[in-house]
């Protein structure tokens, strides 16, 4: 939007006449008229003025345009991109910076424009290359404050990028506040400052526990992938995902519990009995070894509490008070495993 399409934007919402608007800046009304017409500009020294009046910045005042469409960021990457195949860098850079002056608020071209030409400087031989870091690292730089989450994160991530490259370790390891804690790639950015400063310890329980949780995310998604399969009676997808549930619990060296609870419903809900019974008995050894990730080399850095024995007792005996259930498991009376299992003490 031109600066006369501003000015009678803002002039129209404070429903305020021309000739109001000429009286309180000191100038004559067919002056604001050709501001808005675009057939003058104000006077350099009218432009604090206008935007106190108007009650906007002088960022929106002055910007030619308020914003771009993701589809216009991506045309401007598009010509730049190809304008680097064939022009000078100096050239591309400066029409670069030529297009971020018409559109100084767009924080989505800041960061593309940013990305695009640190790339190809990093490709490029240039006897000048801090002069052109310095201005991308601005442009990263004004977009961290950014109201969009992913713009902020994306401008931090290529910081942090930058000055790993410099070797300069502590001002990369600043970026990492932008990372929320749930985000894995700030452990595996934290750990990547510990591996190349010689605090490897560190490095691999950010990497363990980064596994561990991963573990934990992958089991919740095969578990609400099962749920959605037996809700739609689809038995054998449920089954293929009991499966894998089975197989990420050996891969991530979970335990021996973890690999084989996981069938039991579904064993249950095809009163199979024979399954039924190996998973119960299969749960009830393996209970003594609830933590047994604990003994895997994949999390040795980690520290875990050991299990109380009194807190693995009661867990057995929850276990027997649910085996013992009539509700869910009454199709197996008569069955003399079962009764072996209920008497257990």
């Amino acid at each position: 939007m031109s600066i006369g399409k501003v000015i009678r934007k803002y002039r129209k919402e404070k429903n305020m006449t021309q000739k109001e608007m000429a009286s309180r800046l000191g100038v004559t009304a067919p002056a604001v008229n050709k501001w808005e017409n675009e057939n003058s500009f104000p006077d350099i020294t009218l432009l604090a003025p206008i935007a106190r009046l108007l009650g906007i910045s002088l960022d929106a005042l002055l910007s030619f345009r308020e914003g771009l469409t993701q589809e216009e960021i991506n045309g401007i990457i598009y010509e730049l991109d190809e304008r680097l195949k064939t022009a000078p860098y100096e050239e591309c850079f400066q029409w670069a910076k030529e297009k971020l002056e018409q559109y100084p608020n767009c924080e989505g071209l800041m960061v593309s424009v940013a990305v695009v030409l640190e790339a190809q400087l990093m490709l490029q031989e240039l006897s000048d290359t801090e002069r052109y870091e310095d201005y991308i690292v601005s442009l990263y730089d004004r977009v961290l404050p950014s109201g969009d989450e992913a713009l902020r994160i994306r401008a931090a991530d290529s910081l942090f990028a930058f000055y790993m490259r410099k070797k300069q370790y502590e001002k990369a390891e600043t970026y990492l506040e932008y990372f929320s804690s749930q985000n894995p790639d700030k452990k595996i950015k934290q750990a990547r400052i510990y591996s190349e400063t010689g605090r490897t310890q560190e490095a691999y329980k950010e990497y363990e526990e980064l596994l561990f949780e991963t573990y934990g995310r992958i089991s919740m998604s095969l578990q609400g992938m099962y749920s959605l399969a037996v809700r739609d009676n689809d038995m054998e997808r449920a089954h293929k995902l009991v499966e894998k549930q089975q197989d990420i619990g050996r891969c991530f060296e979970m335990g021996r519990f973890q690999e084989v609870s996981g069938g039991l419903e579904l064993a249950t809900m095809e009163r199979d009995a024979d399954a039924v019974i190996r998973i119960m008995r299969d749960m009830l050894d393996a209970i003594l070894q609830i933590s047994g990730f604990r003994n895997s080399f994949l999390y040795e850095h980690m520290r875990f509490k050991e299990p109380r024995a009194e807190f693995v007792a009661e867990m057995r005996e929850n276990l027997l008070q649910c085996f013992r259930d009539e509700e869910t498991f009454g199709f197996l009376k008569g069955d003399e495993r079962w009764a072996a299992i209920c008497s257990q003490e």
